[in-house]
């Protein structure tokens, strides 16, 4: 089973859908700590918490089974634009304007993965540099144990 790459995808989707980690657990009626661990390719989710995330997620089950490993990936051999031309209940026009909108779709998916691709690559050059900055401005070079603060304690009255 890939755990990692499902994890990975049922992140991207999330994001996709613009869903906080706590919105998506609640919505698939699963604990926030383990769709976490899930995401973080910690866990191997059953078919069943499978389903309920996709279904969150308002996405095919059967896409998240194939990216667990738990069914085979079908080969896309349909000829979407072959079948429209050969649909003898649609006229001419409304043919043009079905396969307009398909290639628009397409040309839309390959735009957005160019750019996610762009914003990931450009993250992923910064993201050393920033943790480094980070690792030496936040830890000071000795700890002091005085500096520590007591409660206050608390008077109790006493009744008679």
């Amino acid at each position: 089973m890939r755990v990692r790459e499902l994890g990975r995808f049922i992140r991207d989707q999330r994001g996709s859908a613009r869903l906080s980690l706590r919105k998506l657990s609640k919505l698939a009626g699963i604990s926030n700590p383990y769709l976490s661990q899930i995401e973080r390719g910690l866990r191997r989710p059953s078919a069943e918490i499978l389903q309920a995330i996709a279904k969150a997620l308002r996405i095919s089950a059967e896409t998240l089974y194939v990216k667990a490993g738990i069914l085979e990936e079908r080969p896309t051999t349909a000829d979407i634009a072959g079948s429209i031309r050969s649909d003898a209940s649609l006229n001419a026009k409304q043919k043009q304007i079905l396969l307009d909108l398909y290639q628009s779709f397409h040309a839309e998916g390959a735009k957005k993965k160019a750019a996610t691709a762009k914003v990931r690559k450009v993250a992923a050059a910064k993201k050393p540099a920033a943790r480094k900055a980070k690792t030496a401005t936040t830890r000071p070079a000795t700890r002091a144990t005085s500096a520590r603060k007591t409660p206050a304690k608390r008077r109790t009255r006493r009744s008679a």
